[in-house]
């Protein structure tokens, strides 16, 4: 069974270019389009990664990104923030709350769906509380 990513922006151009790599690679998509449903589809469809931005209606990818790590059954859940905050201070917030990778926007699709592959075979994070303290 392929592995199930969850991307999760309020764009949905970029949506559908990043689910048209990463089916093309073999992987099963799932969409959301602000960060409450992004939370909603984690819960229900159980994502073996999300791709997730910061600027987005409801709920922000920082607050979602709390909120996976506060739970048990998603604190290991791999995420990659994919976002056009750039700023140091943008990127130390989202390692602080356990983002595995952080990309910016523009980027390369490619790049992208390379961080998947890494994240999927267990060379880049999914394991353990991967918070930075301040």
């Amino acid at each position: 069974m392929p592995l199930k990513v969850l991307v999760c922006d309020d764009e949905r151009h970029i949506v559908r270019l990043i689910q048209v790599n990463l089916e093309r690679q073999g992987y099963q998509v799932v969409t959301a389009f602000d960060g409450k449903e992004g939370l909603e589809k984690i819960r229900s469809e159980k994502p073996d990664i999300v791709v997730l931005d910061v600027m987005m209606p409801y709920m922000d990818g920082f607050e979602v990104l709390r909120s996976i790590r506060r739970e048990p059954e998603t604190e290991s859940l791999p995420v990659i923030m994919l976002t056009a905050k750039a700023q140091d201070k943008d990127v130390f917030e989202g390692y602080h709350y356990g983002a595995d990778m952080y990309l910016t926007k523009p980027f390369n699709p490619m790049e992208l769906v390379t961080f998947v592959k890494r994240i999927a075979k267990g060379t880049e994070g999914g394991s353990g509380d991967k918070r930075i303290e301040l």
